[in-house]
This record gives C-alpha cells, structure tokens and sequence, in this order.
C-alpha cells in the first residue's frame, strides 16, 4: 500500500472533517468530476475530429442495497495508472485544473473542478472507495483503492470501455447518521435534481421497477417481479441558458413554481444576460405576494447560486439587497469558489453582479412604474412596505435609489403619487410638500390640521403604516422641497397662528399652566375650519412618532422611558366653545382645568393617541354637554 504524504494526510482529515458543511455534498462532486472527464474526452474529439458528439456521454448511478455500494460510472477520458497516481495520490492536485489552464482560450470549455479535493469528499460517507478507470486509446485499465488516510494501492484491471467507475463503500449506519439513505432512489434523486441539475449530460440511475411475471399461469393471481431501467433525472439545459424568444410564459411560470414552490404565477420575471465586465446569466422573479414570514428573524432572503449549472449556495444573500429581498430567483456564473465549492472565495466578483442585478430590477420597475401605473400600483400594494423599509434601513445610505419609487395617496388627486407627481402639481409659491400621519386614509382627511393645508390651497400626502415617517425623515427633501408635518407647529401657512389678542393672552397663560406637563404650548388658531381644537408639535418627533417608539417592546432602561412629542394645543378662537372658555375663565377657573383636561383629550382622540384616563373623559365630557 502507498501511503498518502504526511501534508496530504492532514488534507485529507479536513476535508473529512472541517471542509464540507453537509455530507451529501460528495454526490455533487463526483458527479461534477465525472462531467468534466466527459467534457476533456468531447474536446479532444472537436479538436482531432474523432467523431464524437454530446448524445454520446452519459454518467450512470448505480445503488446496491445488499453491498451497501453506490456506484457512479461515466464514459469520459478516463485516467492511465500515471494520472491516478498523480490526480487522486496526492491531494489537492488538480487534473481539471491543468487541463482548464492548457485551454483557458477555449470557450466551449467549461470545467468545473479547480482545487483537486473535491473528490476526497466521497470519505465523508465511505469505508472504502474504488476508481476503476481505462484512458481513452489505452489498452489497459488500473483500479485505485483507498480506505482513507491510511493510503492507496493501484493496480492493472479490466475494463472493456474508456471511462471511469468510482464505487463507494458506505460506512455502517450509525445513531447519528444514516448513510443507507444514499442507496435509496428517492434520495439520490432529490441530491442530482438539487445540485446537479444542469450538468450537460445525462445522469441516469438505475430504477427498480414492477412487472407482471411471464410465468403467471392462467387463472392464477398475477405474479410481481421486478427488473431494472435507467432513468435519466436531469435537465441538463438550464432554462436560463435558452434563448428568451424560445421560452414561452408557461414555461417561465412552471419554471418558477417548481422551483420555489409557490402556487401562484409569479407577478413578472426577468431574465438578464449579461456581458462585460462581468458575464452572467440570471433568472429573476417577482412574486404576487410577499412571503408571510418576510420581517420575521425566520425569513432567509438570497438567490441560487449556480457556477456553470451546479448548485453552490442555496441563499447568497450576497446577490440581492434587503430592499429587493422579496425577489426570488437564481444566478449561473463562473467564480471563483473556495475550496469546498460551498462558498465563493472572493467577494469581488459577487459584488459586481451583484450591483448589475440591483440596477436591473431597479430599471425594471421604474419602466413600469413609467409605462404601466396601474400595474405598478399592484405591485407596490405588495410589495411598497419593503421599499420603503429600504429608504430608512442604514441610515438611509439607499433612499437615493428607492425614493422615486415609492408611492403615497394624495388628498387633493385622490390616488396613489409618487413625489414626482407632487412636486409636478404644486400650486405656485408652495414651500413644502405636505404630508399627515395616521391609522388610515379616512382618518387624516378629517384632521382638521388636514383641513388647514388644503383650505390653503395645498396638497397633503397621507402615511398610514409606522415606517412612513421615518423614511420621510431620511429622504429629507425633493427637488429642493422639505417635507413638512402638517401637525408641525410651522407649517409655513401664512397666519396658521394667529396674533392673540391682550385680553385673550391671560387665558392662552391659564390653559398652558392648567396642562403643564401635558402639553408645551397653547396657541389660538383660526384656520382650523369647523373643528375646536387640534394638537400639534414642535421638534423632530413627531406624534405619530411618539406612537410608534412607544409601542415598541423595551427592556432594561427603557422599560421606564417614554419618547414624548412637543404638543401644542390649538385653539380655534373663532368657534363656539371658545366662548365657553372665556365664560368659565371669567366665572369658574376651577371648572376651566377640568375643561382643558376634554380639550385635549379631545385632540388626542383625532390623532388616534391614547387617553390615559378614559373614565375621568368620559364623565367630565357628560358633565360640560349637560350644561
């Protein structure tokens, strides 16, 4: 026996060991193996006209329960006793690797194995591992056989056709592990249809299947035999890889449902080939609906991650930003992988893809959103939560990107708007664009602050879900137009605060005192329209902000704090109650605290904020409509 160098011993136990993240990986390199045998044997035939097509080569599986063997066979090169000892006797030595360097001009060349270690990974799941191999045009075969670190033989064989039969000698099931499972059809299926679905060539197993006996008497019960059939599991010609006129919507859609198991067509696809600076061929989908799951810890954004038709990672979360991580959807490549083919070694090339893909999508949807509102209006009902999370996440480093993408319904135009279409229609000296916060549409119409913007001749925006704001924040202003709350104290209306008059100041004073702590400001207004009184605020927290950070979950420290806006309570001086005001300011002071105390819980009801004391509201409310 020949024994493996001490280096590559220590290879060898990692590879076992450390390398590789799940065990049934090794089919997906054997298999990958194989195609490039047949790959070098179908390039030599191009190249010295032998006469050999692709219809010629396949790689067979063969299980056999009662051994406890599995048998992966291909009729490529196939290697003489010289490249056994060189490509499988030391480790890390690459044959793929040389043959690809001796043809890097070559485009039909599309060699997978790089690092020569690929093939160790089969000890993973082995006792023992045999390589029965013939080179093409040698007379003779050899067998390698390896036990595992402990070393090697090769001695001649037989074999009557080129190519190359690795038989793998499971190890015995253990409580941890069942290595059975790689002899089941089923099993080996699923691995060749997960990872190895577009290797080029055929990949047959051999299927146990039922048949009637030819020994069944007449009149007796039909007797089952069974006999054994290659089936050939792969695809093969990955649909990315087609023409985009020779790939009708059905078998887009089909192609997606499959794949990610969704029920429904997807809302659009994309399918990008690009070359340049970087080569690469993607398959992109946009679902109808966001995944139920989407802003749990639980949901794992990514696309598959393909390098040239083999499976590397499932979820490269790498390719796809979070704000376009509803997309699904795939990427085939040549990269440069580590030395598990698990992982990409460098980044470098991720990221230019990476950027490509964004840009595509993002170019995708502004057309729509260009050409085709009402569709866009679909998607962004679906999808426009996700963008606008986008704006505000990383302290807003993306809004630039997702800004104009991103929609709000407009009072004035009644429809969704994008701040293109605002700032468009815009009436002539406006400042600002105006937006409201609140739990719905309805709700910030009839906000009397609503009212004021739009008794001016103005538009307002309407926000209704909790990261609206917040991404208002970080988007900061449009085409040279801040945003304004139209709670905020200076909207910038003209006489929206009105001049108080001496003898209404003493009052304004007692209601400010009589709600210290409650509020930070009393003011009189007279464009509040029909409505008495109305909150507003002063500062960069909002009320609607106020909501939001105090309904989030707090622990430690700020289990006791509250985040508190700068209220102001507006008084309408022109409405009948403030002649209430006056009366009890006049006649009753005590009873005009209790009165201040309904005011403002009556502002806080039309912003939708919580009333510590309902009760106490309730009856001080009954006692002032008795009067």
């Amino acid at each position: 026996m020949k024994s493996f160098k001490t280096e590559s011993k220590r290879v060898l136990d990692l590879m076992i060991n450390s390398i590789y993240t799940h065990k049934e990986i090794f089919l997906r390199e054997l298999i990958s193996n194989c195609s490039d045998a047949i790959d070098k044997l179908y390039y030599k035939s191009l190249k010295e006209n032998i006469g050999l097509s692709r219809d010629d080569f396949e790689i067979k599986i063969k299980a056999d329960k009662k051994a406890r063997t599995l048998t992966i066979s291909d009729n490529g090169i196939g290697m003489t006793a010289e490249e056994l000892e060189k490509n499988l006797g030391t480790i890390a030595k690459s044959g793929s690797l040389a043959f690809k360097n001796e043809n890097e001009k070559q485009e039909d060349i599309n060699i997978i194995g790089q690092f020569g270690v690929g093939f160790y990974s089969v000890f993973m799941v082995a006792e023992k591992v045999e390589v029965l191999s013939k080179a093409y045009g040698e007379d003779k075969a050899n067998l390698w056989v390896s036990s595992g670190a402990e070393g090697y033989d090769i001695k001649p064989a037989t074999k009557e056709t080129c190519g190359t039969d690795i038989v793998v000698y499971l190890k015995p099931d253990t409580d941890d592990e069942n290595y059975s499972e790689y002899l089941e059809y089923y099993k080996l299926r699923e691995l060749i249809k997960r990872y190895s679905d577009y290797i080029r060539y055929p990949i047959k197993i051999e299927k146990e299947v039922p048949v009637k006996s030819a020994n069944t008497k007449e009149g007796e019960p039909n007797k089952i035999e069974t006999e054994f059939e290659w089936e050939t599991i792969n695809s093969m010609i990955p649909l990315w890889r087609k023409s985009k006129n020779e790939i009708t919507d059905e078998e887009y859609n089909k192609f997606y449902k499959d794949m990610f198991y969704d029920f429904d067509d997807p809302f659009l696809h994309l399918h990008i080939s690009a070359e340049g600076v970087v080569d690469y061929k993607a398959l992109l989908y946009i679902p109808k609906k966001c995944p139920e799951a989407y802003f749990s810890k639980y949901f794992e954004r990514g696309l598959k991650l393909y390098s040239n038709g083999v499976l590397i990672m499932d979820k490269c979360k790498d390719l796809i930003p979070e704000y376009f991580g509803f997309v699904q959807g795939l990427v085939d490549c040549e990269l440069s992988l580590n030395i598990s083919r698990e992982t990409v070694q460098h980044d470098r090339q991720l990221q230019k893809i990476a950027s490509s893909i964004e840009k595509q999508i993002r170019k995708e949807l502004q057309d729509m959103l260009q050409n085709d509102r009402d569709k866009y209006i679909e998607f962004y009902k679906a999808f426009g939560l996700q963008l606008k999370v986008g704006v505000y996440n990383n302290w807003g480093m993306d809004k630039d990107k997702l800004q104009d993408l991103i929609m709000f319904y407009s009072v004035k135009q009644d429809k969704l708007v994008t701040f293109k279409d605002y700032v468009s229609s815009m009436a002539e000296g406006q400042k600002y664009i105006y937006y409201a916060t609140g739990n719905s549409i309805l709700s910030i119409k009839k906000m009397p602050q609503t009212e004021k913007v739009l008794n001016s001749g103005y538009d307002v925006l309407c926000m209704t879900e909790n990261v609206d704001e917040f991404a208002i924040k970080y988007v900061a202003n449009y085409d040279g137009k801040e945003f304004k709350n139209v709670t905020d104290s200076g909207t910038g209306i003209e006489n929206s605060t009105e001049e108080v008059a001496d003898e209404d100041k003493p009052i304004v004073e007692f209601i400010k005192n009589a709600l210290a702590g409650e509020v930070f400001d009393v003011k009189l207004s007279k464009k509040l329209g029909e409505h008495a009184v109305c909150l507003s605020t002063e500062g960069e927290i909002s009320l609607e902000m106020e909501k939001v950070f105090n309904n989030m979950p707090k622990t430690g420290n700020d289990a006791t704090h509250e985040i508190k806006a700068k209220k102001i309570l507006e008084i309408n001086p022109t409405h009948k109650i403030y002649e209430k005001i006056k009366k009890l300011y006049a006649d009753n002071q005590d009873g005009l605290k209790e009165f201040a105390e309904v005011l403002l819980d009556e502002a806080k009801l039309l912003e939708g904020l919580e009333i510590e004391d309902m009760g106490k509201f309730v009856s001080l409310s009954t006692k002032y409509m008795a009067e």
